[in-house]
């Protein structure tokens, strides 16, 4: 049986916190783009930030340094936190909605929801799966595949057609624990990044962000989006 497809969502931080808050979430945090890497333009970016996406493009050099990646860390292991939300991406076209997902399912606790929120629900109902049982629920979520395909054809840009091949691909950056994770749902596990605070957490995830661009350095489709506290 084919794996789901659904409508890629376009980068676009006013429909990421429109799509949040169709979902129940109340929005005291926004999306926002970072429009550059140096410390000054870092400094524009409201804070806190409790997440960081990337999108970047999905290259024969990102996919070796992936597998690379992996065989590494299966080798020599990594502490993951118990407290680490992850959930694979099985849906082809999701990993924008997977990676809102991994942004808000690890920051709950900063986070404000109307009492019958959907995505709230699907948090709860999903805690205590493993990353592959959260994968199959989101599959059968009516309420999240409707709200992702409105969001979807909201965007800026016209959507590409379901079957249209997007190399573009979303990962969340988080902090749990005193710990920088990326969370990839096309990587079997999360990838731990050293330590980070509160107060360091973008630069700290722009840091890892930067070995993106490094890796492809003719690329120039990157993407840095926060999820900041509403300083308006």
């Amino acid at each position: 049986m084919d794996s789901p497809r659904w409508l890629p969502l376009e980068a676009n931080p006013e429909v990421m916190t429109k799509f949040l808050h169709s979902l129940g979430m109340i929005p005291t945090w926004q999306f926002g783009d970072v429009y550059g890497l140096d410390p000054e333009l870092l400094s524009m970016v409201p804070r806190p930030v409790c997440a960081v996406l990337l999108l970047f493009p999905v290259t024969e050099k990102y996919e070796a340094f992936k597998l690379e990646e992996e065989e590494k860390i299966k080798a020599e292991g990594q502490n993951v936190s118990s407290d680490v939300y992850f959930i694979k991406q099985t849906i082809g076209n999701a990993c924008g909605t997977i990676g809102l997902i991994h942004a808000v399912a690890n920051n709950q606790k900063h986070l404000e929801f109307e009492p019958n929120s959907p995505l709230k629900k699907f948090l709860e109902q999903t805690s205590k799966m493993t990353p592959e049982e959260k994968a199959t629920f989101l599959e059968k979520d009516e309420s999240i595949r409707v709200t992702h395909e409105s969001s979807a054809q909201e965007g800026q840009t016209e959507a590409p057609s379901i079957d249209e091949k997007v190399n573009l691909h979303f990962i969340a950056f988080v902090n749990v624990g005193g710990h920088l994770y990326e969370l990839d749902g096309r990587k079997p596990f999360p990838i731990v990044h050293g330590k980070t605070s509160e107060d360091n957490f973008l630069e700290d995830a722009v840091e890892v962000c930067k070995t993106f661009m490094a890796r492809d350095p003719q690329e120039v489709r990157f993407t840095i989006i926060a999820f900041s506290k509403d300083s308006y």
